[in-house]
């Protein structure tokens, strides 16, 4: 395969089918499973996931619920939309999503930036929409560049944003894995090292690199700074943590002190 997804024919098959919704700006890409009659589910996937980063979950979770899972623009089959990636963006999306598709209250799941959006629905879903969130290991304030608390995007998974913004470039416009591989093997980031598979993992092709460099450049957040979004809670929400790690390396000479969170994939 080239290391160019643009023509987007990178897909493979799964065990649930998979439908598109247009919502206007975009088209959502999205599964589905489970009773029609059992309470509903949206379950939102982490950075460079997909919506089958859930798909054994959802084989589980479809013997009580109706499961929803989706792609967020960007990732997946859904859009990709340059210029366009901003946690008001994508929770808008899952905003027009619940009214389109899923249209009654749902409970909402997301892991990682997926559980940062969870808690944006919480805040800013219109009335009846959300009964209620769980937020799996969501970097809340530390996937911000500059964080009411904590360290900021920087640290943590910033390096490793920062290798795919250069190697990779926006909707792939780099495509230099190799030197991608290269600068992972001698970075002094341990999470960054996590990511060092020889062939182009499935989840990273069916992933625009912008991504990244909005996490890294501060801007995904800029306009929805955690601490304003989290004072506007409005649901029920469980914070749950599940991924640790300590690195020992120290603080480079910028200042970074990586950790080694394994990938899940980041924020």
């Amino acid at each position: 395969m080239s290391a160019d997804p643009a023509p987007r024919d990178v897909y493979v098959p799964h065990a649930h089918p998979e439908q598109q919704v247009d919502l206007g700006e975009i088209t959502m890409n999205y599964a589905e499973a489970g009773d029609p009659d059992t309470p509903a589910v949206l379950l939102i996937p982490e950075q460079t996931g997909s919506w089958w980063s859930y798909e054994e979950a959802m084989g589980l979770l479809a013997e009580d619920f109706h499961v929803y899972a989706v792609d967020l623009r960007g990732q997946g089959r859904s859009s990709w939309t340059p210029k366009r990636y901003s946690l008001d963006n994508f929770g808008n999306d899952l905003v027009r999503f619940l009214a389109t598709v899923v249209r009654r209250p749902a409970l909402v799941a997301g892991n990682s930036s997926g559980g940062v959006l969870a808690a944006w629905l919480s805040a800013y879903a219109m009335p009846g929409q959300v009964r209620g969130v769980l937020c799996e290991d969501a970097p809340l304030f530390s996937s911000e560049l500059v964080p009411a608390i904590g360290h900021s995007i920087r640290q943590a998974a910033g390096p490793i944003f920062e290798l795919f913004h250069t190697y990779l470039g926006d909707q792939w416009s780099v495509g230099d894995w190799e030197g991608y591989r290269r600068a992972v093997a001698a970075s002094s980031s341990q999470m960054a090292r996590n990511f060092a598979a020889d062939e182009i993992p499935q989840n990273m092709k069916e992933y625009d690199p912008e991504w990244a460099r909005a996490f890294w450049e501060g801007t995904v957040a800029l306009n929805c700074p955690h601490e304003r979004m989290l004072a506007q809670v409005k649901t029920p929400v469980l914070l749950t943590h599940h991924m640790r790690g300590v690195d020992r390396t120290p603080a480079t000479s910028s200042g970074r002190s990586p950790t080694n969170r394994p990938p899940g994939p980041g924020p």
